[in-house]
């Protein structure tokens, strides 16, 4: 699970918020501090629960604390149940001493004041905030099968149906947040959760913002960079302004081809390699089953600035229809979830002559030679500038 990088992680406000701002005190039996009682008592014999001075806090707002779901330089995510509206939740502990001044001053409230107006299915929700002498704890929603980029590597790559759902989730999540004049602005397989349901769940909205257009509604260009490398388009990368809509677009494309090829499709290790692969044609492996469609709607993501395809286009996009929008309800361990209907056609389109339509043969695209598969962890650079 991505929530323990050392930027901002896993968010989600569930209305109103609660903030307590008091001193960390020694306190008293978790028994006797919280007015849940025996509930609390019940729930952490089956929680897996080991008494933490840090966490008093929590137990008196009738949370159980369970494990460390990760782990960063000043932030950690433990499991925890809230005992009071019975489910489980994420807990993200944030140290006042080990974070950065302008983190604590800047980005966490820019965080808070965003995630409080975003609510959507495909967006991971936050219940509240508490705060002490020397922490802060973001109460969120849990997703307990891990991040994608967890799912990428146990599978070794998404199949098409599959990776449809999961697209459609994180489409669907962006255009929402676009619609209300908020990027995200670090999308990486790490910042995408998989709830029990099967469910993509978008996270980590430390580095969103909001306010990006003009009295007259233009785009305001952003010049500050922040995210991931590996997933930065070209105008990032150069260091020259660029529309931030238009930008996380490249962003999704880059993780639609992490899942169906199971590898990043640009080296970010050395930065003039990184820049040089992104202002080319995009390479696809040449031994893949991935269909021609979906490779197209790849390389309609992966284009230079202006000539990207703009996030409420991409619902009209074939393989996006084909694929994304077929789904049906099923039973899964007593849940409905809805689940792909589009194998089938999937595998007719891949049975389908290749570059016989056409000139749509020029999107299959070769391998490298030597090329080695990239599916690392992508490191988020904090940005610097005033603009952010």
């Amino acid at each position: 699970m991505s929530h323990g990088d050392e930027t901002p992680e896993t968010q989600g406000v569930r209305l109103p918020t609660i903030q307590v701002a008091i001193p960390e005190v020694k306190t008293p039996d978790v028994k006797s501090t919280t007015s849940s009682g025996g509930q609390l008592e019940r729930a952490s014999s089956s929680f897996n629960y080991r008494p933490n001075k840090r966490y008093q806090i929590l137990e008196s707002q009738g949370f159980v604390v369970g494990k460390t779901l990760g782990q960063g330089s000043y932030a950690t995510v433990k499991a925890a149940y809230d005992v009071n509206r019975k489910h489980k939740v994420a807990i993200k502990v944030i140290s006042k001493k080990k974070a950065p001044e302008d983190y604590l001053t800047k980005f966490l409230p820019r965080e808070i004041e965003i995630v409080r107006i975003l609510r959507h299915p495909a967006l991971v929700t936050f219940y509240q905030v508490i705060e002490t002498t020397s922490r802060f704890f973001l109460v969120m929603e849990i997703a307990e099968n891990g991040d994608l980029l967890e799912a990428i590597r146990a599978q070794k790559q998404i199949p098409e149906n599959q990776a449809g759902l999961w697209f459609k989730g994180l489409h669907d999540g962006i255009l929402y947040m676009h619609g209300r004049g908020i990027v995200h602005r670090d999308l990486k397989c790490e910042n995408l959760l998989i709830d029990t349901n099967n469910t993509l769940r978008i996270t980590d909205f430390g580095f969103s913002r909001r306010n990006l257009r003009g009295k007259l509604g233009e785009i305001i260009y952003s010049e500050t960079y922040c995210g991931s490398y590996a997933y930065a388009p070209p105008e990032i990368l150069k260091g020259i302004p660029y529309n931030p809509f238009l930008a996380e677009i490249w962003s999704m494309g880059v993780v639609l081809y992490t899942m169906v090829f199971g590898r990043l499709p640009f080296d970010d290790s050395d930065h003039k390699r990184l820049l040089k692969q992104t202002q080319a044609r995009v390479v696809f492996p040449a031994k893949s089953d991935v269909s021609e469609e979906c490779r197209i709607l790849i390389l309609k993501m992966l284009m230079k600035g202006q000539e990207r395809v703009p996030i409420h286009n991409i619902e009209h996009d074939n393989w996006f229809k084909t694929v994304c929008l077929q789904t049906e309800d099923k039973r899964v361990d007593g849940l409905t979830v809805k689940v792909s209907t589009a194998e089938k056609s999937t595998t007719d389109r891949k049975n389908q002559g290749s570059g016989k339509a056409g000139d749509q043969g020029m999107f299959l695209g070769v391998d490298e030679p030597g090329q080695k598969a990239r599916t690392s962890t992508a490191k988020t650079v904090i940005p610097q500038n005033d603009d952010f």
